[in-house]
């Protein structure tokens, strides 16, 4: 059943006079009253009419781009090159196109809020950056909504998520697992027998996915999987800085860490450093994602390189319709073991 602006001001306790001002934002409301309509229109996940209703299913020349840190080079990365793909040219179909990087800051509510303003926007396409939130009622929501806006004309892409069934959203997913295991199993075929590793949140599929890789990689050796050697934080520098004197404080004898990506593995190599010891000599190091600065740390840091660039350029072309979705409408984008001077055989 449609929701109807009346059915908005019902809720809200207003008049739908009141409503249309809150909507277009042309005439002063309280902000009280201002917060309860807006309350009322995201419980009733009411969407905003264009200016002639015969044209209701009509989406704009907006394309939304959901990233958890903007600030972060894996979806700085994946941002620029979707924009690179969807802006018009003199020699590309379509004209022009605005891009609206959304920043979610990893918070889930504000993940579903600006897929509810970019529907209420009608969007011509939605590209969803980097993995989701294992979270029951959250997933439900963020179903729900891409199945909104697919089934309202908006092309939706997961670019790095795996993927949202029977939403009609295509998803070109990150073999997470399949890197994370070939990284390990490098570490092992060194030498290594005592690995510490630092995941990211443990909300976050990616997060779980590459430590389900690594933990497979120590299976297929014969090693026991020790939970004492696994600490959880965030995917940033501080984190790995903080884990690893936490790993050091739990496993002084341990002679690899194995980072969540590679900003968490140069905080790492900061507290190792501190720690007095030499990588790779005392202690190997190794992250994921093949970030920009990654071949410039002091060793080169030996990591998993996923192709964020062009990912996030094929996500542009199939937001955009210039390129067809992947047969059943899923992709996986595989990840390649970069070698270089932060891991070697472990001391003797």
């Amino acid at each position: 059943m449609t929701v109807t602006l009346a059915d908005v001001a019902a809720r809200a306790q207003v008049s739908p006079a009141t409503v249309s001002r809150v909507l277009n934002g042309n005439y002063p409301v309280a902000a009280a009253t201002r917060e309860r309509v807006l309350k009322a229109v995201a419980e009733l996940d009411y969407v905003l009419n264009g200016p002639a209703s015969a044209l209701a299913a009509a989406t704009s020349d907006l394309v939304g781009i959901l990233v958890n840190d903007i600030a972060d080079p894996f979806f700085g990365i994946m941002a620029s090159a979707v924009q690179s793909e969807i802006g018009g040219s003199a020699g590309r179909a379509g004209g022009e196109r605005l891009a609206v990087v959304c920043n979610t800051g990893g918070s889930p509510e504000r993940e579903l809020t600006y897929l509810t303003l970019l529907q209420r926007q009608r969007a011509a396409a939605v590209v969803v950056t980097g993995g989701a939130v294992e979270d029951g009622p959250h997933a439900s929501a963020i179903a729900a909504k891409l199945r909104k806006l697919t089934a309202a004309g908006t092309r939706v892409v997961l670019c790095g998520r795996p993927p949202a069934e029977d939403t009609g959203a295509v998803a070109l997913t990150f073999d997470n697992r399949g890197g994370a295991r070939q990284l390990t199993a490098h570490l092992i075929g060194l030498g290594h027998r005592r690995l510490g590793y630092i995941a990211g949140p443990e909300e976050r599929t990616t997060t779980r996915h590459r430590l389900e890789g690594h933990r497979q990689a120590l299976a297929a050796a014969g090693l026991e999987d020790d939970p004492t050697l696994t600490v959880h934080g965030r995917y940033d520098r501080r984190s790995g800085y903080e884990a690893t004197w936490d790993l050091l404080r739990r496993a002084p004898d341990l002679t690899a860490v194995v980072a969540a990506n590679d900003s968490v593995a140069l905080g790492a190599c900061a507290a190792l450093r501190e720690a007095g010891l030499r990588i790779p000599e005392d202690v190997s190091v190794a992250g994921f994602d093949d970030l920009p600065f990654s071949v410039d740390a002091v060793p080169a840091l030996t990591t998993v390189r996923l192709p964020l660039s062009e990912a996030g350029a094929r996500a542009g072309r199939i937001a955009t319709g210039r390129e067809e979705p992947p047969p059943g409408g899923i992709a996986t984008v595989r990840g390649e073991l970069m070698v270089r001077g932060s891991t070697a055989v472990p001391r003797g």
